[in-house]
């Protein structure tokens, strides 16, 4: 085990910082993309029932962007943390970390199953009096919050996995929860071959079952085939303060990022409410979208964060330089494809979702102007998990809290007051992004200026 250790310590200190990044990146990506597809194709299906289906799921987006928060924000302190320690050779600590994360992630599951039995309903019908949006929602997002142990810990194993070297492991098993998804989706939700007819039930019990394979296979490849971590429920059940600390400290801003998000789509999605429920489903299309358009973005951070915590771990701030510009060039460039292939193809992508008239006629303008957002936005993804793993999360949370909720509901609410315009509105989508942007890009140069001030 000594030797696989060193020879890990090497690859992540000596590699070419290209090959490095590519070999521990694109795996993560090509994972991401699969989920995020799965997102897509959950959101199709649902569409082929009913608009109102659609708006259903749209509404429960924020709420399950709640659980993705806390999730993906335990999960980035923990692929920044483990580095870490395993670069200063604090593998004792390494262990506490992770079993740490496993407990946090039990008490999560258990406040979301509360809320799963006493909360789904009172939350749609706060939004809306439509009965077939409140009870298909309710009957969607009770399942999501029950059985959500997967999400929570398919996150922590797979970034257990990332964060020591096992990328393709981690790719694995989050792509096999995709394809379970993908294929038990219309399986459900259509009632095809033996399998009872469940509609908007089905969507959600596919999701979750998904989500819980790939994060026992995820979990099972962390007890046989992850060298470096060592699971016990001694540790599991007497978590160590000071590894909660270092794990909120990385992945706080993170959480805070997702969480914002999702207050952010709660609120918008009634300023579209005043509009139509047609405007809510098409919103629901964008984040979907938007979703998989930044998976690349996603999976660059899971391959970056471990090189760049473990070489600023060692002070070799040339090779985190390096890491970082790459990054960059690689998302932008995908972004900017992405960008011009969703301008040329709105109509396709809204055939997509089973698109009424009246949401086409919407959307066609509004997927235009969304679409400009890409490159910001992909921009303010590396920069900010760059701050976070190179420990100036205070920067990053700033872009986050801009990014994450502050400049798109001031954006949609002032563009709402000023022009009564729903297609004016989505002008709001590039502006935040834009915005936030420039803010990362200063904040950025300001952390450079202080790291090489530490040399």
């Amino acid at each position: 085990m000594t030797e696989k250790r060193n020879e890990q310590q090497n690859r992540m200190g000596t590699m070419a910082v290209l090959p490095l990044l590519i070999s521990m990146a694109v795996p993560m990506m090509m994972s991401f993309f699969i989920q995020a597809l799965y997102n897509i194709v959950d959101s199709m299906f649902v569409a082929r029932i009913s608009e109102n289906a659609l708006a259903a799921v749209s509404l429960a987006f924020p709420m399950q962007q709640i659980m993705g928060a806390i999730g993906i924000g335990t999960g980035v302190g923990i692929s920044a943390s483990i580095p870490r320690a395993i670069a200063q050779k604090r593998i004792d600590h390494a262990d506490r970390l992770a079993n740490t994360g496993i407990f946090l992630c039990l008490c999560y599951t258990a406040v979301f199953v509360l809320l799963g039995l006493t909360f789904t309903r009172h939350f749609y019908e706060f939004q809306t009096n439509v009965a077939e949006i409140v009870e298909g929602g309710t009957q969607y997002l009770s399942i999501i919050w029950i059985v959500c142990m997967g999400s929570f810990f398919g996150v922590l194993f797979e970034k257990m996995l990332t964060s020591s070297g096992y990328a393709t492991l981690a790719m694995i098993s989050q792509a096999s929860g995709a394809v379970f998804n993908i294929i038990f989706d219309p399986l459900l939700i259509f009632g095809i071959g033996p399998f009872p007819r469940l509609g908007i039930a089905g969507a959600a019990l596919a999701t979750v079952l998904g989500q819980v394979f790939a994060a026992c296979l995820a979990g099972y490849f962390n007890m046989r085939k992850n060298e470096w971590l060592r699971f016990s429920p001694g540790l599991i059940f007497h978590p160590s303060r000071a590894a909660v600390k270092e794990i909120y400290t990385i992945g706080f801003p993170s959480m805070i990022t997702m969480g914002l998000s999702s207050m952010s789509s709660f609120f918008i999605n009634q300023i579209l409410l005043q509009y139509s429920t047609t405007a809510t489903a098409l919103y629901g299309i964008w984040l979907k979208l938007q979703n998989f358009c930044y998976m690349p973005a996603f999976g660059m951070n899971n391959g970056m964060v471990p090189i760049l915590s473990y070489n600023s771990g060692t002070k070799r701030y040339d090779r985190v330089s390096q890491t970082i510009r790459y990054a960059l060039t690689i998302i932008l460039s995908l972004m900017a494809v992405l960008t011009v292939v969703f301008e040329l193809m709105p109509g396709t992508l809204l055939t997509m979702f089973s698109a009424s008239e009246a949401l086409r006629a919407i959307g066609m303008t509004a997927l235009r102007y969304c679409v400009l957002s890409l490159m910001f936005g992909g921009t303010c993804v590396i920069l900010g998990s760059a701050m976070q793993a190179l420990r100036h999360a205070r920067f990053a949370l700033i872009v986050n809290v801009l990014r994450g909720f502050v400049l798109p509901v001031a954006s949609f609410f002032l563009l709402s007051h000023l022009f009564h315009d729903i297609l004016r509105l989505w002008i709001a989508v590039p502006f935040a992004d834009m915005t936030a942007c420039l803010c990362a890009v200063l904040l950025y140069r300001r952390m450079k200026q202080e790291l090489l001030g530490e040399r």
